[in-house]
């Protein structure tokens, strides 16, 4: 079902037996396969392709020259950026069938996905966590990590807007926007307030 305040230009193809929420915007040269769901208010920007069973969330941005491959899960808020890149299977051949063995890659809440960054299949982008542009991540990044590099390495944490957080020696930091409270505990990151940075 496209519900009627999507917004879909004339030059993208929307196959039968999508979903699409309202005030979502699918812009030039999009291609969306049958069976794939798009929440509210997302924005796929030039030459994107949604495959079958693939979830996008509200709010989420996809930038230009992207391919969303199935298996592929966004949950709301996520942002990936220009021609990054999804794989669904590990070790693919073009003489062997392996459509049978996709992997699901998740994208938790409010994660972004640098330019040209590749996301290995099977893993989990944590919530809040940030893949630097070009970054080839290989295994799961947890909530509010900050990763970078080929293959991509644990750099620092980020709050929920977006900053780097500098833990004091009490293990709390705040976001220099938002000021939420973040503490740091055995390898882990959490929000300690509710505010936010909206």
């Amino acid at each position: 079902m496209i519900h009627k305040k999507a917004l879909i230009h004339e030059s993208a193809i929307v196959d039968e037996d999508c979903e699409i929420g309202a005030g979502s915007r699918i812009w030039h040269f999009c291609h969306l396969i049958s069976g794939c769901r798009i929440g509210r208010d997302c924005s796929l920007g030039q030459n994107v392709m949604v495959a079958s069973g693939v979830v996008l969330g509200n709010n989420v941005k996809v930038q230009n020259n992207v391919s969303l491959y199935e298996g592929v899960v966004c949950e709301d808020d996520v942002f990936v950026g220009p021609s990054a890149v999804f794989t669904n299977v590990f070790n693919p051949r073009s003489a062997v069938p392996r459509k049978h063995e996709y992997r699901q890659t998740k994208v938790c809440r409010g994660a972004t996905i640098g330019a040209n960054a590749t996301i290995i299949c099977g893993i989990e982008i944590g919530r809040y966590a940030f893949v630097g542009a070009g970054a080839v991540v290989t295994r799961s990044v947890a909530p509010y990590s900050l990763v970078v590099g080929n293959p991509a390495r644990h750099a620092g944490w980020m709050s929920e807007c977006g900053h780097h957080l500098r833990f004091q020696p009490d293990g709390t930091a705040r976001c220099p926007e938002s000021g939420s409270l973040y503490r740091y505990v055995k390898g882990k990151v959490e929000k300690l307030n509710e505010d936010g940075c909206r």
